[in-house]
């Protein structure tokens, strides 16, 4: 379950199978870890049988959630969901197949820390998802600006371009952005609702979940 905004992961679960059970208490659990209260939460999903099943959507009534879903009949991919589970695949240090269950999780335990702290977005502005999700983009940015102006007053040779500025972190995120004028991309009246983010300092607005991944 990824936080869209900052891509940071709020909570994973490596199962035997899909379960509208198993559903309902992953995303219980994930919800009280990070501390959502009513009507502050977004979760978009794909149509798998767990995410759209009565115990999940009662569950979220019941927490005061907002879902969305996929529109029928298309890919159940999400792309923030592809995206990470892409980075997990290819790391090298994914084994070709996992001995046993506990093995994953073990895989698991080690990769989402790596993920959330280390590993730079290049659509975060090369931060990593935890300076985002926290709050922190700012003061990195604000640091990284630092170290490249002393750079330029050093050596200003050096920066054709003149002073080199850090790449910017996002101030939003959509799924499917709003219809502008003059936009060549506009969203299907059957696509899932709208999903805007949080400015940075906020906490966790929406998230996409897909059921069938860690």
């Amino acid at each position: 379950m990824l936080d869209v905004f900052s891509h940071y992961v709020v909570g994973w679960m490596v199962a035997h199978r899909e379960s509208a059970m198993l559903a309902e208490r992953f995303i219980h659990e994930t919800c009280v870890r990070q501390g959502i209260g009513p009507n502050e939460l977004t979760i978009h999903a794909d149509r798998g049988p767990a995410m759209t099943s009565k115990p999940v959507a009662f569950l979220l009534a019941d927490l005061g959630i907002t879902k969305t879903h996929s529109r029928p009949h298309v890919s159940n991919d999400n792309p923030f969901s592809e995206a990470q589970f892409k980075t997990l695949k290819y790391r090298p240090a994914f084994p070709e197949r996992f001995g046993s269950i506990q093995d994953a999780r073990g895989h698991c335990h080690v990769f989402f820390p790596w993920y959330n702290t280390e590993h730079h977005h290049s659509s975060l502005g090369l931060l990593t998802p935890s300076d985002v999700h926290y709050g922190l983009a700012a003061q990195r940015v604000a640091a990284r600006a630092a170290v490249l102006a002393t750079a330029y007053g050093a050596y200003p040779q050096r920066f054709a371009g003149g002073l080199p500025q850090p790449p910017a972190y996002p101030t939003e995120v959509w799924i499917n952005p709003p219809y502008t004028p003059g936009r060549s991309h506009r969203p299907s009246s059957t696509r899932p609702s709208d999903l805007p983010t949080r400015p940075p300092s906020r906490s966790l607005p929406s998230i996409a979940a897909q059921s069938s991944r860690p």
